[in-house]
Parts: structure tokens; C-alpha cells; sequence
């Protein structure tokens, strides 16, 4: 009898204990199958759970909520919250091999895959962020083919894009840029992006061409950058060092803290370096703000804040022969005037996202910008003030027309800008080995500028497998000059608006069959000319000066293969630019504007990326892009000198990638990296060209637990494995000034080393 009632007791606790745990089933997202031998850990990689032949695990009741990361052989990892609450227990895991078409496009008028965009873009993911050192973000871009990023020191780099702005000589122009939605082009167009930590960017895209009706139709494209977030119920303190050659250190702290109704991350850094040339030394400090507020199920707060001070020496560019004899030197006169750039930048904004309904939806932002920065050069010193606020607003509205599916989305962008700059005198030459000295002034203006953008776009389902959009981006610029030098008879002063300009885009997408798209676009683009380049030697305003527009015309492929292991993109395309803005250097500092010719950016884009799992454990990546550049004057005359037929200055004629990522569980990571980017021509009459050239990289990292919440994680690489002598970025028509040689080299760096060190707790 004893026996009996033991066995009974025994039974009744053995089902107790079972109805305290909660079933979870995983299932394949296509197929719905479930999915066997799934792990399951908690956020220390403890081992909790795996899935029985029908996909089943539990978890015990007491433990719930809880954050887990669920993976499988061949499929992507899953990082989710499991509840006692959720009406469902059902969870879905992607296929690894869908990651090569399910990057999602978030500047599009809804988040849609790049397979499904209508036009060249890329998306660089924080996991393509870490194929490179944390020392300078630009670098990345030299991975994205149509995209060649001039390096010349860590505050000295340029961006093209198909070749629109490789004439620029200092800056990237042509480009607009926004980081969630704040616009970080100036009023004149120029844009700096080496500002911005690594550790704050979850993804970057790029639209090539003018290929964006809701991002101001620039010419050369459209930059998106977004700030790093921390996911729901997920904190973490983090705290890294980067080590490396000519003096590199960078010390990064950054916090996170997620909720299910709010969710904060910031970041603060400090980056220095020695740098491989003279008069090279840099210092940067940066912090970073990201927090969002879900208020209710509707509405939604999001506030972005990021700061920088940077004081950075500048060894400029020099001639050839220097180039090749003693690439370590800094520009003479730049190294006796201890030229340098200091400045504090900052960046706020804040956006509401309110739903009306299922199908209405409006975001909207406001945002204020500012930089003061003081720059000594051999030639003067160079004084700035600028301050820039403005507001976006856009409503997304999804209905059908004649009983097709659509989504329009329409909207304004407002910008106005402040800007004061002064010119000093630089008496360096008057007090030697002390540097920069400031002398009087020889310059000062004001400079009021804005703009507003208004713009739409509709996507139209036209059956199952054809897609239309189409949009327009509607301009208004204009700015306002005040002289306020009295050390001289001429007067500056005046208004000038440049014409309103109409850039529409239309585009359309045939599915040729699953995963498998070719699309056609045509969009027009446009580039308005800085302040400086509209006045005449005689500091006049020239009125007949235009902004400078083209139009794209493209055609492109976007396939999946090897059942979705295999992701191609190819692209054709033309750019026909007319009234070509060309800033002719008067002096070492003064450029005068003028419409002077035509060109065509005829070019190839290609791209290939593969996925292998080997094991359960293990995964390769290799990848392969590049461009074919055929860029020439169509018409141009300057001087009296015919330069048509003619290349494109500051581009190359080719750039290929090549790369492998190795991927080890969670913890170790090889990343190896091949660049080949061919000649370039140095000025308009093409008589002069930097040499090609190849470059290898190479990283590793591992990361692991070291006790409870915490871990710990290593990183160690080689650049320029090969130690190529290269020109890392070149000055395009350089001009010689008193019998000088053209300074038209950037040297780039030899082969350097780096390595890093971080501590993360997780609470």
C-alpha cells in the first residue's frame, strides 16, 4: 500500500513540475517545418534549451520573461524575449542565405529589401562596420562599389560617388547626407562624415545617383546614416581600447539600457594619433545620445544628440618627388606655419512618428547644428561660424488606386543656415618656429543661406510582378551676402536666389521569377554652386551663374541563387551632367565659378556575395564587387584649352574588392580584405596620373565569457599587408605657386598594425 502511495505522490509532483513549464516551438519561416536540434541560451551563452524532432523546448516558468538567443544550423540567429504572456509560443527563424536580399532599406518610402529597391544601393551593416579598425569610419566606403573615398589623413577625406565631386579638391560635395533623418550636408553643400564613431552607426546606405526623391535629389546621391540602439529589456555597459601604429589609441565607453517603453544608448570616445607624416598629430573626442520613448502604441518620441571636438594638424599634399623620396613630409609651409583645423561640432534633433490609423502614418523632426572652428593656414587663418536648425516632416499613407495596391508619401525639408566667417593674417613668417600667429583681419562676411525641398513619391502595384514609383523633389535656394570688411572698396553685399528646380525620378521592377528582379530608372539630380564660387574676381555676384544638373539613366539586376546562398547585383548606367560647375583657383585660397561644359559618367557596377555553412558552427562568407568607370568631358572648355574626351580627374578608371569573412560560433571572427583601384588621372588636360594600386587587410577577433555577465573580447589586424607604396588621395589640377612643382599626392600609410581590448557587462 506504502508503495503504491509513493508512486502516486511521485506522479502528481512529476506532472506538477511539468505544467510549471512553458512549451516554445520553433519553426522555419518559409515552410512553416519544425526545426530540430535548435539551441537555445540565455544573454550569458548558457546553454538552456534544444528543440526535440517537432521543434519543442520549454523553459521553466519562474524563469520567464526572459532574453534568449535561439540558432540553428543554417539559419540566422534569433535574439528574442520569451514570455509567459504571449499568446503564441510559435517562433520563426530566417535562412541564413536569406541575409544576402534581406537587408532591409529604411530610406525607401517603407523599409523594403534591397532585391525589391528600384536602383543601386548598398546598405554597410554594423557587422560590415567590424571588418575594420575603429579608427576612422570613411574607410568602410571603399567597399562599396561606385564609391571612392579619398584618405588623406583621419580629418581629410573626400567621397565620390560615380564620379560626382571628383574635381572637388579639399571636401565631399554633391552628396547629400543625413544621420536619422538631420541633415549633415551644409547650406553650401559640403559634408564631413569623419566625425562620427563607428560604435554609434548601425547601418550606413548609400543611394547612388540621383535616385532619391525624398532625400533632395543630390547628383552625386544620398548618404543615411542610423544611431546605434539597445534592444528591449538588454543592458549592457561597454568599455574598449584600440591600439596601434604611429601612436594610435582610441578609448570608447558606451552604455545601454532597454525597456519595453523606452530604450537609451550613448557613447563617448577619444582618438589620437601621431600620423604617419609631419605635422600629423590628431585628436578627437566625441559623445553620442540615442534614446527612444514609445509613449503609446501610436506614438513614439526618438531624441539624437552627438558632439565633437577635434583639433587635428595637417601635413597637406606634396609634389611627386617628395612623393616618392621622403613620403613622411609635411608640405613646407604647412610645416613651418604649424597649420592645423580645431573645432566643436554638434548635432541635435528630435522626431515624433504618430500613427492615425493602420494606412496613415506621419514623422516629423526638428533639429539644430553647429561648428565653430579655427584654422591656421600658411596663407591666412580661416575663422567659421555656423549654426543651422530646420524641420522635416513626411506622411506615408498606403490605399489603392484603380484597385491597385499603392504608397504615397509626401512631405517638406526646411534648412537655414547662419554662417560667419573671418580671414586673418598669418604672421608665422614674422616669428619663426612659434608657429601660427594671428595678424588682422583681411576679410569678414556673413552669410545667411536656405532652403526647402518639397517632395513626393508613390510606389504602385501593377500586378504580381511589375512596380512602379515614381516621385519628384521640388527646390528652393537662396542666401543673402554681408560684407562687413571696411579694409577694402569692394563690397559683397547682396541677395541671390537660385532658380526653382523640378528633379523628377521614375522607376520601374519586373520579377522575373522568385528572388529574381531587373529594374530600369531615370531621375534627374542637381548641385547648387557654394557662395565663393559665385563671386567675380571682383568680388561681384555673378547672377548668370546655374547650378549644376544631370540625369541618370539606369538599368539594373538583382538576383538570388543556390537557394539563397548566392546574392548578384549589376548595374549600367549613365549620368549626363550639364552646365558643369568648374571653381578656378585664383590663389592658394580664392576659387571663381563658372558653367563651363558637360560630362558623362558612363559606368559598371557589380557585386557578388556567398554564404557557406561548413558546420553548425562554422560560416564563410566570401564576397566579391567593383566598378568600371568610364567618366569624360563631353564638352569643356576652359581657357581657351579644349579638354573634351578627356577623363575625369580624381577618379579611377576601375576598383575592385575582395574579401572572406570567417565566422567561428559567436566568439571568433577573420576578416581578410583585397583592394585594387586603378589609375588616376591629376588634372583636366590628363598629362599626369597616379600610379594603380593593390592593398590587402587583414583582422581578427574573439570574444568570450569570463564570469557571470561578463565578457570579454580581443582584436588585432594588419593594414597594407603588402606595404604598397600608394597615393591614398590625390588634389586634382594642383597648382604650383611661385615656381613650385603641383603638390598633388596624399601619401597613404605603409604597412600598420592595430589591436583592442574590451570589457562588457550585461544587466
Amino acid at each position: 500500500m506504502k508503495k503504491h502511495l509513493i508512486l502516486f505522490v511521485f506522479l502528481l509532483f512529476s506532472i506538477a513540475i511539468q505544467a510549471q513549464k512553458i512549451e516554445f516551438k520553433i519553426l522555419d519561416n518559409n515552410t512553416s517545418k519544425p526545426i530540430k536540434n535548435a539551441t537555445v541560451f540565455n544573454r550569458l551563452d548558457s546553454l538552456i534549451a534544444n528543440t526535440n524532432a517537432n521543434g519543442i523546448f520549454f523553459i521553466e516558468e519562474e524563469a520567464l520573461p526572459l532574453l534568449v538567443t535561439i540558432n540553428a544550423l543554417n539559419y540566422n540567429d534569433l535574439q528574442t524575449k520569451l514570455s509567459k504572456d504571449d499568446k503564441s509560443n510559435i517562433l520563426y527563424l530566417s535562412s541564413a542565405a536569406e541575409m544576402l536580399v534581406e537587408v532591409l532599406v529604411r530610406s525607401s518610402l517603407i523599409e523594403t529589401k534591397t532585391l525589391n529597391f528600384p536602383g543601386a544601393v548598398d546598405v554597410i551593416s554594423s557587422k560590415d562596420l567590424e571588418r575594420v579598425d575603429a579608427s576612422n569610419l570613411v574607410q568602410i566606403f571603399n567597399t562599396i562599389p561606385g564609391v571612392y573615398a579619398n584618405q588623406g589623413a583621419l580629418n581629410t577625406n573626400k567621397l565620390n560617388i560615380r564620379g560626382i565631386g571628383s574635381r572637388s579638391q579639399y571636401s565631399t560635395n554633391r552628396i547629400q547626407a543625413y544621420f536619422e533623418g538631420i541633415p549633415l550636408t551644409t547650406g553650401e553643400g559640403e559634408l564631413t562624415l569623419d566625425d562620427f564613431d563607428a560604435e554609434t552607426i548601425s547601418s550606413i546606405e548609400i543611394i547612388k545617383g540621383p535616385a532619391s526623391s525624398l532625400y533632395g535629389a543630390g547628383l552625386g546621391g544620398a548618404i543615411n546614416l542610423y544611431g546605434k540602439s539597445i534592444g528591449e529589456e538588454y543592458s549592457n555597459l561597454k568599455v574598449e581600447s584600440l591600439f596601434g601604429s604611429y601612436n594610435l589609441n582610441k578609448n570608447t565607453i558606451s552604455a545601454g539600457i532597454g525597456s519595453k517603453r523606452s530604450s537609451i544608448f550613448v557613447n563617448f570616445s577619444d582618438l589620437r594619433s601621431d600620423g604617419y607624416r609631419d605635422n600629423g598629430k590628431y585628436r578627437r573626442s566625441s559623445g553620442f545620445l540615442n534614446y527612444g520613448l514609445k509613449i503609446t502604441e501610436n506614438d513614439h518620441l526618438n531624441i539624437l544628440a552627438n558632439f565633437t571636438q577635434l583639433k587635428a594638424f595637417i601635413p597637406s599634399s606634396i609634389n611627386y618627388s617628395d612623393y616618392l623620396n621622403n613620403p613622411t613630409s609635411a608640405a613646407f609651409t604647412w610645416k613651418a606655419s604649424q597649420g592645423y583645423e580645431s573645432y566643436d561640432r554638434g548635432m541635435f534633433g528630435v522626431s515624433y512618428e504618430h500613427s492615425f490609423s493602420q494606412n496613415l502614418k506621419n514623422t516629423s523632426s526638428v533639429f539644430v547644428n553647429f561648428r565653430d572652428a579655427y584654422e591656421p593656414r600658411p596663407f591666412d587663418i580661416l575663422e567659421e561660424n555656423r549654426i543651422a536648425t530646420g524641420f522635416r516632416t513626411k506622411f506615408n499613407f498606403e490605399s489603392e488606386i484603380f484597385k491597385l495596391p499603392s504608397e504615397l508619401s509626401f512631405g517638406i525639408a526646411y534648412y537655414k543656415e547662419w554662417y560667419e566667417i573671418s580671414n586673418y593674417q598669418n604672421l608665422y613668417r614674422d616669428f619663426e618656429n612659434l608657429g601660427s600667429i594671428q595678424g588682422v583681419v583681411i576679410n569678414k562676411n556673413d552669410q545667411d543661406r536656405q532652403y526647402a525641398n518639397f517632395f513626393a513619391q508613390l510606389n504602385l502595384e501593377l500586378s504580381d510582378r511589375w512596380n512602379l514609383e515614381s516621385g519628384f523633389n521640388l527646390n528652393t535656394t537662396n542666401y543673402k551676402l554681408t560684407d562687413l570688411f571696411e579694409g577694402d572698396t569692394v563690397d559683397q553685399t547682396g541677395d541671390y536666389s537660385f532658380k526653382t528646380i523640378f528633379s523628377p525620378r521614375v522607376a520601374v521592377l519586373f520579377e522575373l521569377n522568385s528572388n529574381k528582379n531587373l529594374y530600369a530608372s531615370i531621375s534627374h539630380g542637381f548641385s547648387n554652386p557654394t557662395v565663393a564660387e559665385t563671386l567675380t574676381p571682383d568680388g561681384a555676384i555673378n547672377t548668370d551663374l546655374q547650378p549644376e544638373t544631370g540625369v541618370n539613366y539606369e538599368i539594373g539586376f538583382k538576383g538570388n541563387w543556390l537557394k539563397n546562398r548566392l546574392y548578384t547585383q549589376i548595374s549600367f548606367y549613365s549620368i549626363q551632367v550639364e552646365d558643369l560647375l568648374v571653381a578656378e583657383r585664383v590663389a592658394e585660397d580664392r576659387y571663381v565659378g563658372a558653367n563651363v561644359g558637360k560630362t558623362d559618367h558612363n559606368g559598371i557596377e557589380f557585386q557578388a556575395n556567398y554564404r557557406i555553412d561548413l558546420k553548425r558552427d562554422i560560416t564563410v562568407n566570401p564576397y566579391l564587387n567593383g566598378s568600371l568607370n568610364f567618366f569624360r568631358f563631353d564638352k569643356f572648355i576652359d581657357s581657351d584649352i579644349e579638354y573634351s574626351g578627356n577623363r575625369l580627374p580624381g577618379v579611377p578608371k576601375s576598383t575592385v574588392n575582395l574579401g572572406v569573412d570567417l565566422l567561428y560560433k559567436k566568439s571568433l571572427s577573420i576578416h581578410a580584405n583585397y583592394l585594387a583601384v586603378g589609375e588616376i588621372p591629376l588634372n583636366d588636360a590628363n598629362s599626369d596620373y597616379s600610379d594603380n594600386y593593390q592593398l590587402l587587410n587583414f583582422k581578427a577577433s574573439y570574444n568570450f565569457m569570463i564570469a557571470n555577465n561578463w565578457n570579454i573580447s580581443f582584436n588585432a589586424g594588419v593594414n597594407n599587408i603588402l606595404d604598397e607604396k600608394y597615393a591614398s588621395s590625390i588634389l586634382p589640377n594642383a597648382v604650383g605657386f611661385g615656381g613650385q612643382a603641383p603638390r598633388s599626392y596624399y601619401p597613404g600609410n605603409p604597412r600598420n598594425y592595430f589591436g583592442g581590448l574590451g570589457f562588457k557587462y550585461q544587466f
